[in-house]
């Protein structure tokens, strides 16, 4: 089978003002970025607006694992087969990060005949969006150290800047470091750190706003840091929101592209689901809601970060309701959650797959009982897998309360899916009984717990002085009511990545808070999990090239 880039490379595209047309967008309702890329103009929102939503899919999955489960392979392809089965759908996903993609994880456009495409554009610049962001980060970065270099007026104490400066590129060496050497005239010495853009405060915002106005207002309640007496310190009070949203006015805007069959898709924004809400924007999400009966999205890593930031983060601060769930799994991960050695993954072993397969049951449970949201197993078939591993799966699948679907739109595209389409219009027309796992009223720490509790299995929460301090801190300041943004090894239910499978008998541990008020939650990092990743030691970067012709080669 051709690789990933060869399939996208050999695709025909239909112009995008035709993609466009389908989801009843006219020439004035695009800002081209070429032939195959646009901008939708911010007036079709106020056009759009009072008109009925469609249904809203989300697709989540298992805990990740190096195998690999193909959950924004199973999103684009599923946007296909609704397509196929006469459906207007859409999708919407985020943007890649160039961090991953010139790393060890790879791309997020999909793969096989399930992919968005231009491929490349979009695992690579896009239309700019990161750039953008990751500007207006550090312009307001720049403007804090510049505030204490000419007088320091609002009398900020350098030891606690809590904004961080970012780049879009996986960099451990900037992960600590002393800015300000040299001398009077580079600024005052402080220690400081990078973040990738990814998990950066501004990229969460932006995902969070509505609109441009939106996105202007919540900049300037960025914290960037507190005076000596303890006082938060805010980016209006620096007047740095207006040139903030400059920055960003085109990044705010969702983007459009196609699938390789031609199913619209709004492809925006791009937080990490570990270390951030980990879902494409809210204006994006909106939009497609109002220009399609059926709009399928994802949320980053397994159902225990992506999907509950998604509810707890996403649908209650922009009052989203998703009508059904897809949770998508391979064999391969779950006989590895079981542990078989990665060598080892394409021999038949039962045993480890049911093993490994009550990781699969308690992601249903989450979605089910937690959620309250009627849910389907995308069983996301590789060569190897046998009709044993499959009939177990769906067995184990069954006992845990939902079907589960054998689909091939790596393979086959569209095609490959049509049987879960069916099964996830059937879902979308049943009542669901959605909630959140937290009440806006529960004091911080206790959302925490119940997220702890509820979602990830542990016994309790042990929070470090620094971390009870904060919390105690916030709580005071206006927080009381926000949603918690949990930072987590994607690996485990646990903070302890080597957890496999349905780890019981363990606490959680949280070592720091921070607030996001920009993005309205707070952020909470547990155990390990760092902001800003690290290059492996053969980058997929080693790999990528390009001909004489413009042809980019090893890009997947």
């Amino acid at each position: 089978m051709p690789t990933d880039i060869e399939i996208a490379q050999s695709a025909k595209m239909a112009p995008i003002t035709s993609v466009a047309e389908a989801i009843g967008l006219g020439p004035d309702d695009l800002e081209l970025y070429g032939k195959y890329k646009a901008k939708v103009a911010a007036h079709v929102w106020d056009r759009v607006k009072g008109d009925p939503d469609g249904k809203l899919v989300l697709v989540t999955a298992i805990s990740p694992t190096p195998a690999g489960e193909g959950k924004t392979t199973v999103t684009v392809g599923l946007g296909q087969a609704m397509k196929q089965i006469g459906r207007k759908a859409m999708i919407a996903i985020r943007e890649p990060s160039l961090g991953p993609a010139f790393g060890v994880k790879g791309g997020a456009a999909g793969g096989g005949y399930a992919q968005v495409v231009p491929m490349e554009d979009i695992n690579l610049h896009f239309t700019g969006d990161f750039h953008a962001i990751t500007s207006a980060n550090n312009l307001l970065a720049a403007m804090v150290d510049n505030h204490i270099q000419h007088g320091n007026k609002l009398n900020i104490d350098p030891r606690q800047i809590t904004f961080k400066r970012v780049m879009d590129m996986n960099d451990r060496a900037l992960r600590d470091l002393v800015i300000g050497l040299g001398g009077k005239q580079n600024g005052v010495p402080r220690q400081d750190e990078f973040m990738i853009t990814p998990a950066s405060e501004v990229m969460a915002t932006l995902c969070l706003s509505q609109d441009l106005m939106d996105l202007k207002r919540r900049c300037g309640e960025i914290i960037v840091g507190y005076t000596y007496d303890g006082t938060p310190v805010r980016a209006h009070q620096l007047n740095a929101q207006g040139a903030m949203a400059v920055l960003m006015k085109e990044a705010i805007k969702p983007n459009l592209v196609q699938t390789l069959e031609h199913t619209p898709a709004l492809v925006h924004g791009g937080p990490f689901a570990n270390i951030a809400p980990g879902c494409n924007s809210v204006a994006a999400t909106r939009l497609a809601l109002k220009l399609a009966d059926y709009v399928v999205t994802e949320a980053g890593f397994g159902a225990d970060l992506g999907a509950e930031k998604f509810i707890d983060i996403k649908c209650r601060l922009a009052e989203l309701r998703p009508s059904a769930v897809v949770l998508v799994a391979t064999i391969r991960s779950l006989k590895m959650h079981g542990g078989v050695a990665r060598d080892a993954l394409t021999d038949e072993n039962l045993e480890a797959l049911r093993a490994g397969a009550a990781n699969l049951q308690r992601h249903l449970r989450n979605v089910t009982q937690v959620y309250g949201l009627p849910c389907v197993v995308a069983v996301n078939r590789f060569p190897a897998d046998t009709e044993a591993e499959i009939a177990l799966v769906q067995q184990l699948a069954e006992e845990a309360g939902a079907r589960a679907i054998l689909t091939e739109v790596f393979a086959q595209g569209g095609e490959g899916g049509v049987d879960l389409a069916r099964h996830v219009v059937e879902l979308c027309e049943q009542p669901n009984n959605f909630r959140f796992v937290y009440e806006d009223s529960d004091p911080l720490k206790v959302k925490i717990e119940k997220v702890a509790r509820n979602v990830y299995g542990a016994d309790g929460v042990d929070f470090s002085k620094e971390a009870e301090r904060m919390l105690r801190k916030l709580q005071k300041e206006g927080f009381a009511a926000a949603p918690v943004c949990i930072a987590k090894t994607q690996y485990s239910f646990s903070d302890d990545p080597k957890l496999l499978g349905a780890p019981t008998g363990w606490r959680l541990t949280v070592r720091e808070v921070r607030p996001s008020a920009g993005a309205g939650f707070v952020v909470v990092l547990t155990g390990d999990v760092m902001t800003m990743p690290g290059l492996p030691a053969a980058p997929a970067a080693e790999r990528i090239d390009i001909d004489e012709q413009g042809r980019i080669v090893g890009l997947f």
